[in-house]
């Protein structure tokens, strides 16, 4: 356990963050079940409606840092791959 004040300030704040970052990848990965779940029941409409609030989602948490840039535009290339193979 840390002995000096700024180290304590450190662990409280570090685990503040861990906190929001999980929160948010666990709020984008409700998101991207919501398109999986669209394509399995093959509803198109659906899918383009649940892949545009992905990408926002997705959007939203590599701005704050969350996801690098690649990461997430590899996730958006994938599910808009698999949105637009369903035509």
């Amino acid at each position: 356990m840390a002995n000096i004040k700024s180290a304590k300030k450190r662990i409280l704040v570090i685990e503040t963050k861990t906190m929001r970052n999980k929160a948010i990848k666990s709020k984008v990965k409700t998101f991207i079940k919501k398109v999986d779940a669209a394509i399995a029941a093959g509803d198109k409409e659906a899918a383009n409606v649940a892949l545009t609030a992905a990408i926002s989602e997705i959007s939203k948490a590599t701005s704050k840092g969350i996801y690098h840039k690649n990461t997430a535009s590899r996730k958006i290339s994938r599910l808009t791959k698999a949105v637009n193979k369903m035509a």
